[in-house]
């Protein structure tokens, strides 16, 4: 099976323009994630997905002169984007990454991508229906033919705009796995919708110059030891604050 990771990536983010490029480490947020997932030897392709948009020819320059496979699509349907994507480059599973979570971990990928291979009969493998991981390591596999009937068949704009509710919120037509952390994390965040993310980000990765691949458990016991870094950012913002607002979107 052809296991392709599929980033979503853009430069017009409302609360934060540009974020995908903003530097850690004297390095784009980027090329740190675009690092990290490479480094998980489940994955035998990654396309960066970016919309059409002029605004979003810089991005495309960007991937260009790094040699970065990528596919431009639709800029509001990211499901429409993540299909055609897949399609394209003939994908069996596809690993959905988001380009604002720089610290995505290679091995946490590994483990969804083995589970969903050890146990065919599942169509959808993540940690993100009962959160326990920070907010920024969750990662979303699924079958293709998953990805395809969610296409066809979803019709609320929160669907649309975030690739996968219909496929978690139709149980009686997919199969889905939810694993966990060993402890329960999920007020942690290490994404970036703000600025206030992104400093957290470059303070503790300021103490990890030279290891671009340190592991999720590290960054854990390196927080458990600097626990006022946390509140850099965890208390300003709720966990999936943009779905949030599409769900308040589609009752409108």
């Amino acid at each position: 099976m052809k296991v392709v990771a599929i980033v979503q990536a853009r430069m017009g983010s409302s609360r934060l323009p540009g974020k995908v490029l903003a530097e850690i480490n004297g390095k784009p947020m980027l090329e740190i994630l675009l690092t990290r997932i490479g480094a998980a030897t489940a994955i035998d392709e990654i396309i960066v997905a970016i919309p059409s948009e002029s605004s979003d020819d810089v991005l495309k320059n960007w991937l260009q002169e790094h040699s970065v496979r990528y596919f431009r699509g639709s800029t509001d349907n990211v499901l429409e984007r993540f299909y055609t994507c897949a399609l394209k480059s003939q994908a069996d599973l596809i690993v959905r990454i988001t380009a604002d979570d720089p610290l995505k971990d290679p091995e946490i990928i590994n483990h969804a991508v083995r589970f969903i291979h050890e146990n065919p009969e599942f169509d959808y493998v993540s940690n993100t229906l009962f959160p326990t991981y920070p907010e920024g390591l969750d990662i979303e596999v699924f079958k293709f033919s998953a990805l395809e009937n969610a296409y066809i068949n979803a019709s609320l704009s929160s669907e649309r705009e975030h690739v996968t509710p219909y496929i978690w919120k139709n149980l009686e037509l997919f199969r889905v796995h939810n694993f966990e952390n060993e402890r329960n994390l999920s007020e942690w965040r290490w994404t970036v919708d703000k600025f206030e993310d992104l400093l957290f980000v470059r303070t503790i990765m300021a103490n990890f110059r030279d290891r671009p691949l340190v592991s999720y458990v590290e960054l854990i016991k390196f927080l458990d030891s600097n626990p006022h870094l946390l509140e850099i950012n965890t208390k300003k913002t709720i966990r999936n604050e943009g779905y949030m607002k599409s769900i308040l979107r589609d009752k409108k």
